[in-house]
């Protein structure tokens, strides 16, 4: 069944504006993105009006009506580029402006005569332009990186593109060559693939900045909010599989920290300067620890790690280093406040298979404790536990 060029139109139009309803209506639920998705949802509104011009553009004088339809609809491409590159923090307002008036200026120079060469051919190319330099801000997107759906946004855009390139670069030779059939050819394809892109760019958009705060959201769940570490819930699930992973290949170290007479330090200098300590500590120990160490605030003035691989190997060195930046760092003033603090350590050490992450854990505690009966201030491997335990 085909349908003819006038009812393409009215559904590009219709999809258009549903999709701007829907994109406008999203900003409401997610605050971060809600300047992107007003500009999109702008410019997914202009393509539609750009798109009503083209209708009545007959009843426009004919030195106005292809132009400024033109030049709206490029407009709208504009706009949904920049929404999309504001997702990273980018702006294409100049290039946007500039890229218009050199339209504009193209649409001038070829006057009446040249209109009908300019609307088939050469207006298509700053359309394939601006469709891949969206392409290209879906892809290079940080945060969208994670999501599956940012392959169906670009290879939307992409198409796009591709479709206006061979209007703008192409089409003109298949003209030439195999008659007007081509030209007739090419408006259906154009229409039936900008169907497709009013339709599916929208949504894909919309999901991605769905997925996006669904997962910001989670984050923040297994997130402590005053260290910026993981939560103890954290802890246990990333560490579960760490140790899942690897078993039977390599070593594994739990490291139990206790920040030494915290109640202390709260009660002499006030809670405040009791979170500084422990935002420090947090910091000190993630630099100390390396990247691929599993950190948690667990409770309290409590902390956890978990290192596996070449990294457990060195789990004593890495944690003597902590405590020893530790108290050195912090002993400076916080908040305007010297504070002498410091953190004991227990070390559960595993060069074969490592039992559950809790019992991994208790382990760590056992020689935590033995740390603070100590003084304080120090690591206790619990192997020593267990040496002392068999004299």
């Amino acid at each position: 069944m085909s349908v003819d060029l006038l009812t393409l139109y009215f559904i590009i139009i219709g999809t258009l504006l549903v999709s701007a309803g829907l994109t406008f209506w999203e900003h409401r639920t997610h605050p971060s993105r809600s300047r992107s998705l007003r500009v999109l949802a702008a410019g997914f509104a202009t393509l539609a009006a750009g798109c009503t011009l083209v209708l009545f553009r007959a009843d426009v004088p004919s030195a106005l009506g292809s132009p400024l339809s033109n030049l709206v609809i490029l407009s709208g491409y504009l706009l949904v580029l920049n929404g999309v590159a504001s997702l990273s923090g980018r702006r294409y307002r100049t290039g946007s402006l500039a890229l218009l008036a050199v339209m504009a200026l193209i649409w001038l120079v070829a006057g009446a005569g040249g209109q009908a060469l300019v609307w088939k051919y050469v207006s298509a190319f700053p359309i394939a332009l601006v469709s891949a330099a969206t392409a290209w801000e879906l892809w290079r997107c940080e945060s969208l990186k994670a999501f599956k759906t940012r392959y169906i946004a670009v290879a939307v855009s992409s198409i796009h593109a591709l479709v206006y390139v061979g209007r703008a670069m192409l089409l003109p030779g298949w003209v030439a060559a195999h008659g007007p059939s081509v030209q007739v050819l090419a408006s259906n394809v154009t229409m039936y693939e900008g169907v497709l892109y009013s339709v599916i760019l929208p949504m894909a958009l919309i999901k991605l900045i769905r997925e996006e705060t669904l997962n910001r959201l989670v984050l923040e769940s297994q997130t402590d909010y005053l260290t910026r570490l993981g939560n103890r819930r954290w802890f246990f699930e990333q560490g579960a599989r760490a140790i899942d992973g690897a078993a039977g290949h390599g070593q594994v170290a739990v490291l139990a920290f206790d920040l030494d007479q915290f109640k202390a330090i709260n009660d002499r200098h006030g809670h405040q300067a009791g979170d500084q300590v422990l935002k420090a500590f947090a910091r000190i120990v993630r630099d100390a620890m390396g990247p691929k160490a599993i950190l948690a605030r667990i409770g309290g003035e409590e902390f956890a790690a978990l290192l596996v691989g070449e990294d457990a190997a060195h789990a004593q060195a890495l944690g003597d280093s902590a405590a020893r930046r530790f108290a050195e760092t912090i002993a400076h003033p916080v908040e305007g406040i010297g504070i002498r603090a410091t953190v004991s350590i227990g070390l559960a050490h595993f060069a074969g298979d490592a039992p559950p992450l809790a019992d991994a854990l208790a382990r760590a505690d056992q020689a935590l404790y033995r740390a603070k009966a100590l003084g304080g201030n120090r690591l206790e491997p619990a192997i020593m536990l267990e040496a002392a335990a068999a004299d």
